[in-house]
């Protein structure tokens, strides 16, 4: 959850923004403040919407804080929709509990809250139909939210590009069919993230989409290449002498990655695919196979890390991105460590919508997986990593002073995001 205050108009105003992909934790808000911007109606809060998160969510219900007199915006959360009906009930006092607490633990409890509910029709489906069938789930939501003494102040539900109140009782204003969205650049929340620097990243499909396993024929290959790689080195890995020398190797190879990486600049104008097509075909399978089960290392995963600022960040994010989709079939519980590093250096050059939807993409991967959990709750919880990277570059001098020195001190890691956390 963020906690940017976004103030939306007699719904209120928008001052500050940040960004977000899920979590129950709320973020603090920015310490640069944006010009007030007043949303008034249901049209311009659901023009909103991808604003307060730097992203359009898909299949998702959204809940946004509102406080005080002048309805500020604060903290935002985001789950997917659940399939099955059954759990709707369990699932809205669930977020509202979450907004809730999450809200008063950041200083103070919602006075209200504002409800999305994004989903598209299914093909041959239209988007009342889906409006319809989610008119339960918003209900459900409103009823928990009151219970708690945050009234859904709007319910709009997001589909096909067009928007439904579920509070508005005048047809003449939302009417049944629907209000088609149209998209500006001179509305209020658009010209207030041009102001503030903020984009909007596509759809959180199409984010996911960067860091999931490619598809066949690719990951046939990958898949071998990872067999091979095992086979050679997880017995060496398990043997003292073995794992340093595969640590060492692990991390030259990587170095020599990143710098291809940098000197292959994307050409300006792609699309997001293709830039993501073209690192794919800057790494072979093998070197792949090899980085990723080196990864596997606490302590080389722990230096691969410290590439996280400068000019090593942006070729180092591509690699590790691209590595993450390099983890296909068996090998998807190897994949945590390369989308946690892709969420570190996202989060570390300040893309936190990015660095949110890697860590969710670890967690999934292997819920027990620390150094995501770690760095997810500190992202999310709004905390400077600038702590973590001063830790991380005392660590590269450190190891530089020792002879061999490979590993990293994962306990230092785990210090400075609890130093921050108590800032």
């Amino acid at each position: 959850m963020d906690d940017a205050e976004q103030r939306p108009g007699p719904l209120g105003h928008s001052q500050g923004m940040t960004h977000h992909s899920g979590g129950s934790a709320p973020d603090s808000p920015p310490t640069d403040p944006v010009a007030q911007v007043s949303l008034r109606g249901p049209a311009q809060l659901a023009d909103a919407l991808p604003y307060l998160l730097g992203f359009h969510p898909d299949d998702s219900v959204v809940l946004v804080a509102v406080h005080g007199e002048e309805s500020r915006f604060g903290g935002r959360i985001r789950l997917e929709i659940p399939a099955d009906p059954g759990e709707w009930q369990t699932v809205a006092a669930h977020l509202a509990q979450c907004l809730d607490e999450g809200s008063a633990a950041r200083g103070g409890r919602p006075d209200g809250a504002v409800l999305y509910l994004c989903q598209d029709p299914e093909e041959n489906g239209t988007e009342r139909a889906v409006a319809d069938r989610l008119r339960p789930l918003a209900q459900l939501l409103r009823t928990a939210c009151g219970a708690r003494d945050m009234p859904v102040y709007e319910a709009l539900c997001l589909s096909g590009g067009r928007y439904f109140s579920y509070c508005c009782p005048s047809p003449g204003c939302c009417p049944p069919e629907g209000v088609p969205m149209e998209a500006s650049a001179a509305s209020p929340m658009a010209a207030a993230a041009v102001y503030a620097g903020i984009r909007v990243q596509g759809s959180l499909k199409e984010m996911e989409a960067r860091i999931a396993p490619l598809g066949k024929p690719s990951s046939a290959a990958q898949e071998r290449a990872l067999d091979a790689a095992a086979a050679e080195l997880v017995p060496r890995m398990l043997a003292a002498e073995g794992a340093t020398v595969v640590r060492a190797r692990t991390i030259v190879l990587a170095r020599r990655l990143i710098d291809r990486f940098r000197a292959a600049v994307p050409p300006p104008g792609a699309e997001v695919t293709e830039r993501d097509s073209a690192d794919d075909a800057l790494i072979t399978p093998e070197e792949a196979a090899t980085l990723i089960l080196g990864l596997q290392d606490r302590g080389t995963r722990d230096h691969a890390a410290e590439w996280m600022e400068g000019r090593d960040a942006e070729p180092a994010l591509r690699l590790w991105r691209a590595l993450s989709r390099r983890c296909p079939g068996p090998y998807a519980e190897h994949a945590p460590a390369p989308l946690t590093l892709a969420g570190w250096v996202a989060w570390s050059t300040g893309d936190q919508t990015a660095a949110r939807v890697a860590f969710v993409r670890a967690l999934d991967a292997d819920p027990d997986y620390v150094f995501a959990q770690l760095l997810h709750r500190a992202c999310n919880e709004g905390l400077d990593p600038e702590p973590l990277r001063r830790c991380m570059r005392e660590e590269r001098v450190s190891r530089r002073r020792r002879p061999g020195g490979i590993v990293s001190g994962r306990e230092a890691r785990v210090r400075a995001v609890r130093r921050a956390g108590r800032r």
